[in-house]
């Protein structure tokens, strides 16, 4: 809650554990010596980039979703590295651990898309 000359605006608990969500991630990355900053807001507009930017790890733009529970299909079995789905007439994506793509990105193994 916050206190704005007696006009109290609450947060919701949504926004509170998506921005402690992005925050987690940039700092995961942070840890690993990358360069990491999180969108004010949640706003990459914030950051000259799309506002569906949450985060700039390295110059690689991403969106942070977390909810209560992933589609089953959307794990990653044990004994397996990477998911690939995709919708009809869409393109394949992958599920990949976030470690794994920090790992990459410290390599300089993945490419910005600048895609925005």
């Amino acid at each position: 809650m916050h206190d704005y000359g007696g006009l109290y605006i609450v947060t919701h608990p949504n926004k509170v554990k998506g921005n402690t969500y992005e925050r987690a991630l940039v700092n995961q990355a942070k840890a690993l010596g990358l360069e990491a900053v999180r969108a004010y807001a949640s706003d990459g507009r914030s950051l000259g980039k799309s506002e569906k930017v949450d985060l700039i790890i390295e110059g690689v733009t991403i969106q942070a979703k977390r909810r209560k529970q992933l589609a089953a299909y959307m794990m990653i079995p044990d004994n397996v590295d990477i998911v690939v789905m995709r919708g009809d007439r869409e393109e394949s994506l992958a599920v990949v651990p976030f470690e794994k793509i920090l790992r990459l990105i410290k390599e300089g193994k993945w490419e910005e898309d600048n895609n925005e």
